[in-house]
């Protein structure tokens, strides 16, 4: 079989690879006496008549409290099987934008498995090697199908406490009696059942019953059976014990996570909204700094991100999908962008017309919310299609003249894409109405570290008219070596070409700090390299090339041209050598480069 075929297969599966993490959940046991006094601890600073109210509030819903319990333990004892699970260690971690949590469990000596069935599967990294092979099978289903370790989820009890990991700094805080009121919005679709109960339990354990007004569900269109009748039940017991609290607003059909997230907004009533993903742990206090930053500034819209060892509050370039806001402004500066469909860069969309319409972006390093990251997104296996698109109605609508740094990144043509990004007209008067600010603006006021590239006139995927099955790529171990490389669409063969004559191979990367990797003749031999683009320069590693499309590559300093020729297995590589007439194309063009001929 020829090696450009057998390259086929690691090639269609990088196309269609997302990025992926893993999360573990952690557990702590809570007694029946917890239930009714835990959370009063929190509350010693309320007045006494505040007190009493809390109190016989509580031992009015220990009944609930009793009922919720009865059906956990009918809900375990209908497990297909006796999972004996002793916990032995709990970690709780902060990641730079997530926190991740951890369990290690063991189980009775019968019912060690015979073998690991599962040894490649992201889940079994660092849990259920005691598992048994039963086990396994059911855990790595319910992953294959939700995306994180739901088997763990459902044996670990709701009401738990964790470590408190903010920083001292933040203990020592204090914050105004009069702070807004709450809704929290939880946007899902297809969770498990009990990682959406995560969610509720902690936001209510874990948020002053004063501040909290509401809580609200919107379920776009799950196919997930549990979430209809078995979700409504609970919500029923939620509301037994916290009258009205819950709310569930159901999609008749698919709309996408940024029209499920102006639903909620709609309905909510409080002051401030905060809008989460249904996998989501809240921690204690975290209300608190969201309410009093947004009650101090309106304009101001509280994300995660990812520098969380500053303790002061920072600004940032861009929202992380999580988001919190004054529900009035958010309003007023058009909520999110209906026209977004599907999943992704809606937060990039927000991001741009906050700051460049009036608002800012900001984090609260004191404010701690656990994301789980799922391995899959539940829209879709390939969400690269709803990503371009989303991507391209963003930079029509808020980045101007540099919108043309969207289309190379992503590799599409400027002219006639072929892709349809909706009708924008309306998002264009809203930005003439908000007399919002130019992407120019933004990137000197906000994010000056984003570098704007002009001076690129060829792009896309690089051929040899030689073999035209084959592109210029970059080898993944090191990343200095070029290779010629089955074509397919993964970013390492993206190829930018410079009027300057720097070519740049792989990922467009843009930004001050960072060096794309440029093609070089190191003058000393055939084998040319890929090195960091100042770096190269520094070391006189010879950058420039002069290149037209259908001719050839020829090194400005050396002379020597960049070609391919087969190796002792009869694969081509690229090779400096003297000139012998081969040719080569590059996918794109622009500013009219290409049409006159090289003098």
């Amino acid at each position: 079989m020829p090696r450009r075929n057998v390259l086929k297969i690691p090639c269609i599966a990088l196309a269609l690879v997302i990025a992926t993490n893993v999360f573990l959940a952690f557990y702590t046991k809570r007694t029946l006496q917890k239930l009714i006094w835990g959370d009063l601890q929190k509350q010693l600073h309320l007045p006494l008549s505040e007190w009493n109210r809390t109190v016989i509030e509580r031992l009015s819903h220990l009944e609930v409290d009793l009922q919720n319990l009865k059906e956990s333990m009918k809900l375990a004892m209908k497990q297909e099987e006796n999972v004996d699970n002793t916990v032995e260690r709990v970690k709780y971690e902060e990641h730079p934008v997530q926190k991740t949590l951890k369990v290690k469990a063991s189980e009775t000596k019968e019912h060690k498995p015979k073998e690991i069935l599962f040894p490649d599967s992201q889940l079994f990294r660092q849990w259920g090697k005691d598992l048994s092979e039963a086990q396994q099978k059911k855990a790595e289903d319910l992953f294959q199908e939700f995306g994180y370790n739901v088997y763990l989820s459902n044996q670990l009890p709701l009401n738990r406490t964790i470590p408190d990991t903010r920083d001292s700094r933040c203990l020592q805080k204090t914050y105004s009696s009069q702070l807004p009121s709450l809704s929290v919005i939880l946007i899902f679709m297809n969770e498990a059942l009990s990682i959406i109960q995560w969610a509720i339990t902690s936001i209510i354990n874990r948020t002053p019953t004063q501040l909290l007004k509401e809580i609200i569900l919107v379920d776009d269109f799950s196919s997930n059976g549990e979430l209809k009748a078995h979700l409504d039940e609970k919500i029923k017991l939620y509301n037994q014990k916290y009258p009205g609290l819950l709310k569930i607003i159901r999609h008749t059909k698919r709309k996408g996570l940024a029209q499920a997230r102006n639903t909620g907004r709609e309905v909510a009533t409080a002051d401030v909204i905060v809008i989460l993903d249904a996998h989501v742990e809240v921690n204690v206090g975290w209300a608190e700094p969201i309410l009093a930053r947004i009650q101090e500034d309106r304009t101001v819209i509280v994300s995660c991100w990812l520098l969380t060892l500053l303790l002061c509050v920072y600004r940032s370039p861009s929202i992380m999908g999580i988001l919190a806001a004054n529900r009035i402004f958010l309003g007023e500066i058009g909520s999110l962008d209906d026209g977004m469909l599907v999943y992704g860069g809606e937060n990039v969309e927000l991001s741009l017309r906050v700051w460049q319409c009036g608002g800012r972006v900001e984090v609260l390093p004191c404010s701690r919310i656990a994301h789980l990251e799922r391995n899959h997104k539940p829209y879709a296996l390939d969400l690269s299609v709803a990503l371009k698109r989303n991507a391209l109605r963003v930079a029509e609508i808020w980045m101007d003249e540099y919108k043309h740094m969207v289309y190379l990144a992503w590799n599409i043509p400027i002219q006639n894409s072929g892709i349809d990004f909706g009708d924008i007209s309306s998002r264009m008067a809203l930005w003439k109405k908000l007399k919002c600010k130019t992407f120019d603006w933004y990137l000197k006021n906000v994010y000056p570290s984003l570098k704007p590239i002009h001076n690129i006139v060829g792009y896309g995927r690089m051929k040899n008219t030689l073999d035209e099955n084959l592109c210029l790529d970059q080898e993944l171990v090191s990343g200095k070596t070029p290779i010629m490389f089955y074509c397919c669409k993964h970013s390492l063969q993206n190829v930018y070409y410079h009027l300057t004559g720097e070519l740049y191979v792989g990922p467009l990367i843009a930004e001050a700090n960072i060096d794309d990797h440029c093609l070089t003749d190191p003058g000393d031999g055939e084998k040319p390299t890929l090195e960091p683009c100042s770096k190269a320069a520094q070391n006189r590693l010879h950058i420039y090339w002069d290149f037209k499309p259908g001719r050839a590559v020829m090194n400005r300093a050396t002379k020597q041209c960049l070609e391919m020729k087969k190796d002792t297995s009869g694969t081509y590589v690229p090779v400096l050598q003297n000139c012998i007439t081969q040719a080569w194309t590059i996918q794109y063009t622009m500013q009219n480069w290409g049409q006159t001929n090289i003098q």
